[in-house]
């Protein structure tokens, strides 16, 4: 466990890392300390063995807020403050090759909201919600938010979310696709555990290889993106992982893959 972290706290079980904002006096709030623990806890996650898949979630009854506005003034630049402190953070969520889970527990607002768009998948509290929120201070949504939303619930549908800044909640966001999962308050822990601990198991290379390539295919030509999905199999094929999940459909017992 890194125990130097002021804002967050890290720790590792079962192969799941977590990530748990640790604000909740301000609802999980980001601060420019928050930003870089994020990253610095995401590039440990990275490379540490024994975590197979990411969670993050917040500490208390919030996800996150977003920005903490009480450092935000007229003087603000705002394109610095985003290239300096948000950038990073969900670039290293997208650069992340482990499956990374927000574990949306309370409301996600703001950059709060963009946070749990970077990842890869979603789970929601029956009882949390989404608000896009930026109008309301006169900014438009940032931290790739308009990049992550329409490919997630499509132009129409994100422009509404964008625009109009209504709360979403738990069981809208599910039937438009942008959740994967909704688990009600009392069973909330257990079901993200069995989740995320599934999620573990799925052979890595694997799922770096997929989650790479599907971003890729958003913007590469078909003939091309053909090209690189065969390579990708032919990386994935020569895994230990792979000859172990020929073995097991072959004996008919579940595969035990090992990240090799």
């Amino acid at each position: 466990m890194k125990d130097h972290y002021h804002t967050i706290e890290y720790y590792v079980e079962n192969k799941v890392a977590t990530i748990r904002l640790n604000r909740p006096e301000a609802f999980n709030a980001f601060t420019a300390e928050m930003n870089k623990e994020i990253i610095d806890a995401l590039r440990y996650a990275e490379k540490d063995r024994d975590a197979r898949c990411i969670v993050m979630t917040g500490a208390g009854k919030g996800f996150c807020a977003g920005e903490d506005l009480g450092g935000v003034d007229e003087n603000t630049n705002h394109a610095d403050f985003l290239r300096k402190r948000y950038h990073p953070m969900v670039k290293a969520i997208k650069n992340t090759s482990k499956p990374i889970v927000a574990a949306v527990n309370g409301t996600a607002a703001g950059a709060g909201m963009s946070l749990a768009l970077a990842a890869d998948f979603r789970l929601m509290s029956a009882d949390a919600k989404f608000i896009s929120a930026f109008t309301n201070i006169g900014l438009l949504p940032d931290s790739g938010f308009l990049y992550m939303l329409p490919r997630i619930v499509g132009y129409a549908k994100a422009m509404e979310i964008a625009v109009l800044g209504k709360p979403i909640h738990a069981k809208d966001a599910y039937e438009i696709g942008l959740v994967t999962e909704v688990y009600e308050p009392s069973e909330w822990d257990e079901k993200v555990k069995e989740f995320v601990t599934s999620l573990a198991q799925i052979p890595p290379k694997s799922f770096s290889l997929i989650k790479r390539y599907l971003l890729d295919s958003m913007h590469e030509p078909f003939s091309h993106f053909l090209e690189k999905e065969a390579q990708a199999q032919r990386i994935a094929g020569l895994t230990k992982d792979h000859i172990e999940g020929l073995n097991a459909f072959k004996e008919r017992r579940k595969p035990e893959f090992m990240g090799e």
